[in-house]
This record gives structure tokens, C-alpha cells and sequence, in this order.
């Protein structure tokens, strides 16, 4: 029997932004194909190395391996004239795109009247506004389960007509919501740029060549955007994203059969963060959360915004790697909390008398339950093996692994590539 290759999927498991970039780009060599398989430019991956610093916002994180495929999936929402700066810029940098990215035609597009339809519904919802980045991304999917979106496939022919057929629905909706007080002349213009620049690229039925791929032997990465806690089914609704960013959106954005899928990554960071409205037990409102947004330099890679910070929230990271069938664990920034001399963890939720260590359908009143453990007052981000952790940290992680069911494979004590240590079985990796 011919060797069947395999998708392996590296998602963030809680809420988005632990570092899924860096971890991406360090596991990319060992892989043939990197794919995007949901969102789009409102998920920024950020990547440093040799002393650059690279945000990542829709183009998958193994365009800087040469020979390496990057996929596009069907899943993803793309904006055109995002994706010609986020392009150029790669190209400047001396990363020859053409030759590396392929893009579904399937995948759907961001219009400019998507972003003013964005505001206009944050707007109109007032103080229960969800937080959106403001790029279109839930608009654009809307008109994808409407059956009325445009698609990348549409720009190889006929595409002008079927722009100003979607645009002119945007403008009578922006009409009766009696939002009028815009104008998009310059960014759609630069939108239409953009639109003629992908044209330079290869666009492909993507589930077919994947699945040829597998076929052949070859080994894909499936590249997760943002965090479950964010999936339109899974997460905390209605404060979620548009799209299916567990495991189940990899078989639906990229085309391939759940038998395909193998090892699935789970990115979590050693402490919690959220962006944007919602429930978020664990937030502090003190010092402490002041002290690891700054440490942990917790600002939003596309918008800026400041970063909600908390304990680690053992109930969000259990009901994640539930649903996401996660098989190992990856530990991000544990450093930030080399210099607190007690760390709390969160292991259930309280609202009045009731307790539950399950992920409530409605987190709103619930409050977080702690456990301390002490903390090991000393750097880590210099130590490159496992046997150099501190006692209190190798306790720390052992801590988490009981309580989770599922090994910490890998730990990142650093944004830099060589901060990323290996632990135990994960080494088989090095041999997808």
C-alpha cells in the first residue's frame, strides 16, 4: 500500500492570540503543505526572527520556507487590498510569494461595504457591540450562508457586474439601517487593486490538490486562526467570530475527510487573555493583570487593543481540548510569570451557590475559582532545556498536565525561534 500522507492541525485552543505564529513557523520545515483553513484579517500571526518582526494576517506562516506550499483554504474570507499589502510587503522582505501560495477559488471575499456593514451593526447594537476588529469578517460571512457572496473564483471572469450587483445590496441594507455617513471612493479603489494583484497568483481548487497531495504521501499543517472559545458553534456566542476555527473547520475550510486529520496541536498560553467584549471569568482588574499585560506585551497584532489578562482557566482550556480532540499541548509565554511569587490557576466557576468545573452555555455572573501554586522567581527565557526548568515550574507544568488529561508536548519561553523546547514523545515530530 502506497504511504498516505496526513493533516496535522495547530489550533489555539482558548481565545485566540498565544503566539499560534511562531509555533507555526517553527513546526513549518517538518511539513510539505501549510494551510489556512478559516478567518481572515482580523487574526494576526506574529513571527520574529533575525531580528525581524513579521504579522501574518491571511498569508498561511510557511511562506518563509522556500519549496513550501502555502495554502488558502475555501474556509477563509479574503479583502483583496489587505492581502496586496500584507503580499508586498513578504515580497519586499525577498519572500517570492508566486512561487509559494496558492488560493481556493472557493474562498470568499471582504468588500469594502463588508467593513462599513461591520460598523453599522456594532452600531447599531450599542453597549451590547461584540468588539469586532471592523474588517468585515462577519459580514462577508453572512452573505456566504446567504448564498449571496463573492467568491475568488469569481474575479476570472465577469467579476465587475457581479461587484456592483453584491455592493448595491450592501448600500440599500447600509440605507434602511440609516447608516449613510460613509465613503469608501479611495479604499475601493485600492480594494479593485488589489483584486487585479491576485490575479497574479494561483487560484485552484484547493480541496483537490490537498487531497492529491495526501495522497502522494505528503504532510500537511493546518494552520488554526484565533481560538476555539471564538468558533461560531463552540465558543462563547454571540461574542465569537464567523467562522469554524476548532478542529471540525480544518475537514470543512480545507476539504479533507476527519480520517485525514492526525496529531492536533493545542496552543494556550500559561496565563489567560481576551480581546474584545464578552465573559471572561478569570479578567483582573488589578495590578496583577496590569503587570502581565505589560509583561507579556498584551496589545492586539492587528488592532492594537488592549488585551483583557488573567489566570490560567483550567475549565475553558478542559472543554477545548474536548472538543478539539487535542493530543498535545503547547505552552506559550510561561515566562511572563517568572517574577510572581504566587500563580493562581482557575479549576471551576461559582455564581451564587451553584459550582460547576464544566463550560457553562452562558458564562455571564459566573465568577472563577482558585488554586495557588508557587511560583519560581527566577528567568526562564534564556534556558533552552527542560532539565533547566525551576522545580516550581516543572510543577507548575505537571500541574496542568493532571488536570488536563493531555501531555504539554512543547513549552515557549521566549519569542525567539530557539526558545521552543521539546519535551518527552513530541520529539517524534521531528518525522511527521
Amino acid at each position: 500500500m502506497a504511504n498516505k500522507g496526513k493533516v496535522d492541525a495547530l489550533l489555539g485552543i482558548v481565545f485566540g492570540d498565544e503566539g499560534k505564529g511562531k509555533i507555526v513557523d517553527w513546526l513549518a520545515p517538518r511539513y510539505d503543505v501549510v494551510a489556512r483553513f478559516a478567518g481572515g484579517p482580523n487574526a494576526g500571526h506574529t513571527i520574529i526572527f533575525g531580528g525581524r518582526k513579521f504579522v501574518l494576517r491571511s498569508i498561511p506562516s510557511g511562506v518563509f520556507d522556500e519549496g513550501k506550499l502555502n495554502v488558502i483554504g475555501n474556509g477563509c474570507v479574503i479583502a483583496p487590498d489587505l492581502f496586496m499589502a500584507e503580499a508586498r510587503e513578504l515580497e519586499a522582505a525577498g519572500y517570492t510569494l508566486a512561487e509559494r501560495l496558492v488560493i481556493s477559488r472557493r474562498a470568499h471575499l471582504i468588500l469594502p461595504t463588508h467593513r462599513v456593514l461591520d460598523r453599522a451593526y456594532e452600531a447599531a447594537k450599542g453597549k451590547d457591540a461584540v468588539g469586532t476588529t471592523g474588517k468585515g469578517i462577519g459580514p462577508a460571512y453572512s452573505d456566504k450562508a446567504a448564498r449571496t457572496g463573492l467568491r475568488v473564483g469569481d474575479i476570472e471572469e465577469d467579476f465587475e457586474a457581479k461587484y456592483r450587483q453584491l455592493k448595491a445590496r450592501h448600500e440599500q441594507i447600509l440605507a434602511d439601517l440609516g447608516f449613510t455617513s460613509y465613503d469608501i471612493a479611495q479604499e475601493e479603489a485600492l480594494w479593485l487593486e488589489g483584486v487585479d494583484y491576485m490575479r497574479r497568483f494561483r487560484l485552484a481548487d484547493t480541496e483537490a490538490e490537498v487531497n492529491r497531495l495526501l495522497s502522494e504521501g505528503k504532510h500537511v499543517l493546518a494552520e488554526g486562526a484565533q481560538g476555539s472559545l471564538l468558533d461560531i458553534d463552540h465558543g462563547t456566542y454571540p461574542f465569537v467570530s464567523s467562522s469554524s476555527t476548532t478542529a471540525g473547520g480544518v475537514c470543512t475550510g480545507l476539504g479533507v475527510a476527519p480520517g485525514k486529520i492526525d496529531r492536533v496541536w493545542g496552543v494556550f498560553k500559561a496565563y489567560s487573555t481576551r480581546v474584545g467584549a464578552g465573559p471572561f471569568p478569570v479578567e483582573l482588574f488589578d495590578a496583577t493583570g496590569d503587570t502581565l499585560r505589560d509583561i507579556g506585551h498584551e496589545y492586539g497584532a492587528v488592532t492594537g487593543r488592549n488585551r483583557r489578562c488573567g489566570w490560567l482557566d483550567l475549565v475553558a482550556l478542559k472543554y477545548a481540548i474536548m472538543v478539539n480532540g487535542v493530543t498535545d499541548l503547547v505552552m506559550m509565554k510561561s515566562d511572563v510569570l517568572d517574577t510572581f511569587p504566587v500563580i493562581k490557576v482557575c479549576t471551576a466557576y461559582r455564581k451564587g451557590d451553584a459550582v460547576t468545573s464544566t463550560l457553562p452555555y452562558d458564562l455571564t455572573g459566573w465568577e472563577a475559582v482558585y488554586e495557588e501554586l508557587p511560583g519560581w522567581q527566577t528567568p526562564t527565557d534564556g534556558l533552552r532545556r527542560e532539565e533547566d526548568f525551576p522545580k516550581a515550574f516543572r510543577n507548575y507544568i505537571a500541574y496542568v498536565e493532571r488536570a488536563v488529561g493531555v501531555p504539554i508536548s512543547i513549552v515557549s519561553v521566549s519569542p525567539d525561534r530557539d526558545a521552543t523546547i521539546v519535551r518527552r514523545a513530541a520529539a517524534a515530530m521531528a518525522n511527521p
